[in-house]
């Protein structure tokens, strides 16, 4: 099984290329904030637990968001891998996931970063703001800001991933073609591991 987490700055391309692994690889695609709001939606029990957190202005707790990705990864038991998209954010995350799929006797593989320059972000994230109807994509103060809280609470991810081999960065820059290519040539060596 291929665990893959997708890790970038915001308008790093994880979601475009996440489209690419999956056609590629036949992988599970894991968002979870896509998962958090169909939970909601559902009014599960689990949704509506979140729901109570994201009304008093809180975050959602990472036990209930390890919660939700177990429940789907047993949902998918013969899924050739998953990608992970929004997960982990933090090394405590980082750890939590380690152990939910060392559990499973399928740890993560490999993380791979998409490292693209700051101001490449910044004109990305604007230029889809312009069809995404999203506030957060429209102002240049908010998306440095949301890439400031990358670099200082998600960025140290990646050296939980490095300690254990598993960090791959990727160039982010160029044509969505000329990084799929670069992505593949970070996965397909693990394939052939396996």
């Amino acid at each position: 099984m291929l665990n893959l987490i997708v890790f970038g700055a915001p308008g790093a391309g994880k979601g475009t290329q996440s489209e690419r692994i999956i056609a590629r690889y036949g992988l599970r695609h894991l968002s979870t904030g896509s998962m958090l709001r169909e939970a909601i939606e559902a009014q599960s029990p689990m949704g509506i637990e979140a729901q109570r957190y994201i009304d008093h202005g809180h975050l959602v707790p990472d036990e209930l968001v390890i919660d939700l990705i177990a429940k789907e990864l047993d949902v998918h038991p013969d899924a050739p891998g998953f990608i992970f998209d929004g997960f982990p954010r933090t090394s405590v995350q980082a750890h939590e996931l380690d152990d939910m799929l060392l559990r499973r006797g399928h740890p993560v593989s490999l993380l791979l970063a998409l490292e693209v320059e700051e101001q490449e972000l910044v004109a990305r994230l604007l230029n889809r703001g312009l069809t995404s109807n999203r506030a957060d994509d429209q102002s240049e103060t908010v998306i440095r800001n949301r890439i400031e809280v990358y670099m200082r609470t998600t960025l140290p991810v990646i050296d939980h991933y490095r300690r254990q081999g598993k960090y791959h960065g990727v160039s982010g820059m160029g044509s969505v073609d000329e990084i799929a290519e670069r992505v593949a040539r970070a996965i397909d060596p693990i394939i052939l591991k396996r």
